[in-house]
């Protein structure tokens, strides 16, 4: 059958009022036509709660399909998880085709926000047709499959682990590296027919429920008009642009004066592959050559680990005690019997961190674990996601099951990472002393090579994605388009000539696995802007960087507050639940690097800055 649930109880009424009618008997007199009368309140609000009813009958299918296909990578699975997405498709579709005909009522709060969620609830609508709707599932788990088996058009296969290892080592010679960055750009000329089509899919489906494009429809989640939301994004982003800056001069300043002119010019921007990671999106892994000068040795916490034995789960469980600390209840059982935490030697997974919610009472990650200090980070921040969803799955209703906006689920796990200081590691018995003052700056460099040097890509990939939709970057100038705004905003560009043969965005997962990107922008944004709330309940006098909120119940229970309320109010009240103000604010990020500002200031006297 099309139609499942509400939609099936309407075809059966019409079935039956049709029947009742052929056997009514003949009028003798001709009757008045009826008047036609449009929806009521009454029917919206049996619509909603119907719709409630079949997206949570259909949920676990569907999750655990997802979840069967990402850990066992195979035809069957791919064409099984093909044909969920194609079920969960048409019913997303229909819910939210039929949400539309109630646009003109005037409803309760709670009934239009439901609507609202449920017009807006597709990242790619399919229009109502089978055909295309089939043809749209089928693109998406191909490129999804393409990307988790790494082979490029020729069965050339690349593993994206090692070559990254080879971009992160700083002992690798810049052709290494080159040759690594070049390889994993071969697994994805191929989506290239697939990726159009799939725009112009879900452009049609978009038009039919009411909006502009795909990427119009993406910005209609935030709670505000959908250009509004992009200027909100510009407006943060120039709150944080000059500490980037400076930070990018002096990046390549060490690095000019590692590799020399021919390699990394002093002004200008930066060759993607020498900046420590496949997509030069986080700076990390270059800051031997960038830190600054300290006589306190700077705390290596993948080290620490090995050296107290610490496994993968053991990882797990200490990041699950952190969020014990602060008040939350304890993981279920089956999260650490179904969970995923290290990789399989006997098939192919797709080894991309993520956290998984199959029902009210099955939370799980999905997580190919190193025992390295990034991975110990990623476990809080995954761990972050499943607490959120806990948190709003035991208090609201199916359609409120989801962060404030998609920036909060981000954020979470973040805000608590960033309390992964000494004086955390001090408490859980990872070090023994906590380092001086003389430590602080090596340590924020450390932590703006992650978190400021990812704000630009942050920004530019869905800047990309919503000029792809509009057609501002036509079909023959993705590449193109996609290196004019990494130069734009990240002054990052490509080491060696890119032509329309290629289609590097493909190369970045979240882009075929068309998983929308302003939520890490905004991520990077909220979790300094929690933090430094957080940090001031708990009471922290010191410097914003040195805070660790590990422990209190009071910091604790405010989060817990805001987790639960769920998507059922704008994530403007959320926000103010959270920090007292309803506005989005980097001057947190300031605050936290005030330090490293000033000193990079200094570095960069005499330096031509920008590009």
């Amino acid at each position: 059958m099309k139609n499942k649930g509400y939609f099936a109880k309407i075809a059966v009424a019409i079935s039956i009022g049709a029947a009742i009618s052929a056997c009514q008997p003949e009028k003798t007199s001709k009757q008045p036509e009826p008047i036609p009368t449009g929806p009521t309140a009454a029917e919206a609000k049996a619509f909603v709660a119907e719709a409630e009813k079949t997206l949570a009958e259909n949920y676990g299918y569907l999750a655990k399909t997802a979840w069967v296909q990402a850990n066992f990578v195979t035809s069957d699975t791919n064409e099984l998880s093909a044909m969920a997405s194609e079920k969960a498709t048409k019913l997303g579709v229909s819910l939210a085709m039929e949400a539309k005909k109630f646009n003109n009522l005037e409803l309760d709060y709670d009934t239009r926000r439901k609507l609202d969620i449920l017009k807006a609830g597709l990242v790619l609508p399919a229009p109502e047709n089978d055909a295309l709707t089939k043809e749209l599932a089928t693109i998406t788990s191909n490129m999804d499959a393409q990307y988790a088996t790494g082979c490029s058009a020729n069965k050339e296969c690349y593993n994206l682990g090692e070559l990254s290892s080879i971009l992160a080592d700083s002992n690798t010679t810049h052709e290494e590296k080159l040759a690594a960055w070049v390889n994993w750009r071969k697994v994805s000329p191929q989506m290239r027919k697939d990726y159009t089509r799939m725009v112009e899919i879900a452009n049609q489906g978009s038009k039919e429920l009411g909006f502009t494009d795909t990427g119009s429809l993406w910005r209609s989640k935030y709670d505000m008009p959908a250009d509004d939301f992009a200027k909100e994004m510009d407006r943060v982003w120039g709150q944080v642009k000059p500490l980037y800056n400076s930070l990018q001069c002096h990046v390549r300043a060490k690095l000019n004066e590692k590799y020399g002119d021919d390699v990394v010019s002093s002004s200008g921007p930066i060759p993607a592959h020498l900046l420590g990671n496949m997509w030069a999106q986080s700076w990390g892994n270059v800051f031997d050559d960038v830190a600054p000068v300290s006589d306190v040795k700077s705390i290596d916490v993948g080290e620490r680990l090995k050296a107290k034995n610490y496994s993968e789960v053991e990882m797990v469980r200490t990041a699950e005690n952190f969020f014990s600390s602060l008040g939350f209840e304890p993981l279920p059982d089956t999260f650490w019997t179904r969970s995923l935490f290290v990789e399989p030697k006997d098939r192919t997974v797709q080894c991309h961190a993520s956290a998984w919610d199959l029902s009210e009472t099955d939370y799980r990650i999905k997580m190919c674990i190193k025992v390295n200090a990034e991975d110990f980070v990623t476990i809080h921040h995954e761990l972050g996601h499943n607490y959120y969803q806990r948190a709003y799955n035991l208090k609201q209703p199916m359609l409120y099951r989801e962060s404030a906006n998609d920036g909060f689920h981000e954020a979470i796990g973040d805000t608590v990472a960033l309390s992964i200081n000494d004086n955390y590691l001090k408490k859980i018995g990872l070090i023994d002393e906590v380092s001086d003052e003389r430590g602080d700056l090596p340590y924020l460099m450390r932590m703006a090579l992650d978190k400021v040097a990812f704000l630009p890509f942050g920004l530019m990939v869905d800047r990309w994605r919503w000029g792809v939709f509009n057609g501002e970057i036509p079909a023959d100038k993705y590449n193109e388009g996609w290196w004019n705004l990494r130069e734009k905003y990240q002054g990052v560009k490509a080491p060696v000539d890119r032509t329309e043969a290629d289609f590097d965005p493909g190369a970045k997962y979240h882009v075929p696995g068309s998983v929308p990107y302003s939520r890490y922008f905004l991520a990077h944004i909220l979790q300094f802007q929690f933090h430094r709330e957080l940090c001031k309940i708990a009471g922290n006098e010191g410097p914003l960087h040195r805070c660790s909120i590990y422990g209190n119940k009071d910091a604790g229970a405010k989060l817990i507050a805001m987790l639960e309320m769920g998507s059922s109010r704008p994530w403007q009240e959320a926000l103010e639940t959270m920090t007292g103000s309803g506005e989005m604010d980097a001057s947190a990020i300031l605050d936290y690097f005030a330090p490293l500002q000033k000193w990079l200031d200094e570095q960069n006297q005499g330096r031509q800055c920008g590009w």
